[in-house]
Parts: structure tokens; sequence; C-alpha cells
């Protein structure tokens, strides 16, 4: 018999959607029809869009305050800002009256930052209603922790009323345990679209970008796709540069609050000329514009798991980060983590000087490189495709819980 399933996001496609509202759409895009019904209770943001439509394989209600088509930075100024805070009590509010009528199976939150309140109130009212949580979050638990203080605990039952929680990393698996969960957390991991990122472009097509950044066949580009905020360190990136030979230079795509800041970096250490603002990327050309580069880098200060990082290595690019949070998982260094074969080049945060013996590491010892990228692509193949992820979502997490009712 078909399940209902009513999903807990603060965001959805079509607009102001990341990493964990892909991964809603991707896994539920895959799982069939004929046995998931999937609802979603989401904030709507934008006056433009319906209230009520079936995104995929998704029917979305929306809620909320809006404005007409606002930007991604209008989500944190008001009054738009008041939906995360608002949800916590609207979107419950919302599923109960939708629950009257669509007699749901389970109910699935996506992260426990703002969605697990909400959640956790709904598992409250309707006890036999299964409770999935996913964590996802990529900011420092202790930071999700103190924003989340005045919920008290409501924000502690988004962890102890789940019937199951599924994570992304290892390092969100100990913090579920942390805050109270009885269970052992199921770790399914993020995924890429491998085949996507493992597009092959001419050699004309990747000079023609290098040509469009400005920088020669003999320059050496590291390359990043960050939000510009303290978490992903993008900082010490530019730090690195200044360390580093005339020839590297540091193409940066995305755009955040700290853009300002940065820029004033780069113009205070006189590297204009090194460090390349390129702001926001689609999607569908990122492959061709990272492969035009030659190192990928984010030597983030926390980190939930981090699919640009696979994302690099699916489109052979070799890949300096910290281990920070979930990049344990899958980033292996040479001299850090010797039991296991090379992925990447590790770095501790905060250490600009370390980021620059990576990048020297990488140019002067091609042979590594090559074994390297090799190896992370073969891992990005069997472990981190959508269609393998969303296969282990059904059978690990929604029919393990559905059978666990019987």
């Amino acid at each position: 018999m078909k399940k209902k399933i009513l999903i807990f996001s603060l965001a959805y496609f079509p607009k102001h959607v990341g990493g964990a509202e892909v991964a809603i759409k991707e896994i539920t895009d895959r799982l069939s029809p004929e046995e998931y019904e999937f609802h979603m209770v989401t904030n709507r943001f934008d006056s433009t869009l319906p209230k009520e439509e079936r995104v995929g394989n998704v029917h979305v209600h929306r809620i909320g305050l809006t404005k007409e088509n606002p930007e991604m930075g209008d989500l944190r100024k008001l009054p738009l800002h008041l939906n995360k805070i608002l949800y916590q009590f609207t979107g419950f509010s919302f599923a109960k009256k939708l629950h009257r009528t669509e007699k749901f199976d389970g109910i699935w939150a996506m992260m426990a930052h703002s969605c697990g309140v909400p959640a956790g109130k709904f598992k409250k009212a309707f006890p036999d209603v299964k409770y999935v949580l996913t964590l996802q979050e990529g900011d420092p638990p202790e930071y999700i922790e103190s924003k989340m203080k005045i919920f008290g605990k409501a924000f502690d039952r988004a962890f102890t009323s789940a019937d199951t929680i599924q994570v992304i990393s290892s390092f969100l698996g100990r913090w579920a345990k942390r805050k109270g969960f009885a269970g052992e957390p199921v770790l399914v991991p993020n995924a890429v679209n491998t085949g996507h990122f493992m597009q092959q472009y001419s050699d004309a097509e990747l000079a023609a970008v290098r040509e469009e950044y400005g920088v020669s066949k003999d320059d050496v580009l590291l390359v990043t796709t960050s939000r510009l905020v303290l978490k992903n360190a993008v900082d010490d990136v530019v730090s690195a540069i200044a360390l580093l030979p005339e020839k590297v230079k540091f193409v940066v795509f995305g755009t955040g609050p700290d853009e300002e800041k940065l820029r004033a970096q780069v113009q205070q250490l006189e590297i204009e000329d090194r460090v390349l603002f390129r702001g926001h990327i689609g999607h569908d050309v990122m492959p061709k514009y990272i492969k035009a580069c030659d190192i990928f880098i984010r030597p983030s200060r926390s980190e939930g798991m981090g699919n640009s990082f696979v994302e690099a290595m699916a489109a052979e690019l070799p890949v300096i980060a910290t281990q920070e949070g979930g990049i344990a998982d899958f980033l292996f260094d040479e001299k850090r983590n010797p039991e296991a074969g090379t992925t990447g080049w590790a770095v501790d945060a905060d250490s600009p000087e370390q980021i620059k013996e990576a990048v020297e590491d990488i140019m002067t010892r091609p042979d590594k490189v090559k074994d390297a990228v090799a190896r992370a692509k073969q891992m990005a193949i069997e472990k981190y495709d959508w269609d393998l992820i969303a296969g282990r979502m059904d059978t690990e997490v929604f029919r393990s819980l559905f059978e666990a009712k019987k």
C-alpha cells in the first residue's frame, strides 16, 4: 500500500534552494510514485509562486511571509527573515490541518535547524505517525544549538522523538547521539550527479574559459564554489595566494555576506590581479568552468558533508580541504591517513601556510596527483551517485521505517 510522507523544509524549488533541497528533489524524483506519495509544507517567500503546486514527485504547500521576486539576500532581511522563526509554529499548525485530510503515514524533517521543532510537535500530537529526521547541517552543532536555545526542550525533542535519524556524515551521527537519540543513526551521504561533472571538453573549449578568466596557459588556477561566509574560509585561501608564486591565481565562484570583506583583504594584500571574483555560477555550466582550473579548494572551518568536494573529484580535479566535520568521511590524505588510499590534500583549519604547502605539493608531484585524482573519481562514482543514494534511502530509511511499524 502506498505510503504518504509529509516533508518539512524551509524552502523548496524553484527558487532559493541549497544542498538540502536538492537532496530532497533528487531522492523523491527517483522513488516510485506507486509506493510513495510526498507532500511538503515549506515557506513561500515569493508572492509570485503558487500556494500549492506539484514539483516533481512532491505536492508542495507554501506558507509564510512573501515579497515579489525576492533575491536570496532578501531572505536574510526583514520581513522575510521572520519566516524561519514563524515556521516553528506555522509549519506545525499547517501540517496538523493537512493531516486531517491526507492521513500521513510518516513525516520527514529536512534538518533539525529549523524543521526539527515543528516535526517534533507533530510527532507528539500524532505518535503513531513515523518520523524521520535528516541531519544535513553545515554549521557547527554548537552554533546551531545556541541559535535554537530559545526553543528549549522542543528542540531536544527534534532528536529524541525521531523514529529514525538519517545523517550525511559520521560527524553528524555523533551529534545525533549527543542530543539524545536512542537508536543508531543511519549514514546515507548526499550525492552528486557524477555524470554531469564527468563531462569531457575539448582543449579549445577549456582554453576559451581560461581566456575569459584573463589568465595564461601557464598560470595555476585554484577554484572554489562557495557561499562567501566565514565557515567556508575563503579568506584563508586569499592569504595563501599572497604566499605563493605570481602564477598561482584563485577563481572564486559564489556570493555572500563576506564578499566586501574578502575584496578588501585582496586589496590590502595587493593581489587584485590574482583573485578573480566570478559571482554565481549555474550548475549547468559549472563542470566546464571548474575543469578549466587546476585545483579545487575549500578549507572549511565546519562542514556537514560538502557536495562541492565530491563534484570536483568527479570532475578530476585534485582537492585541498580540511577534514572538519563530514569531509573526513571521504578526503584521505597521504600523511594523515596512511591506511587509506589518498583522495586529496588535507590542511588544518585557519592555516594559509599549510594551504601553500599543499598547492606546492600538487604542482611538483604529478604522479601523486594522477593517482589521487583517479582514486577520488572512482570513489565518487561508486559511493556518491544519486541513483545509488536514492536506492539506499528507499531501503535503509523508508522501507525500514514502515516495516518497523508493523
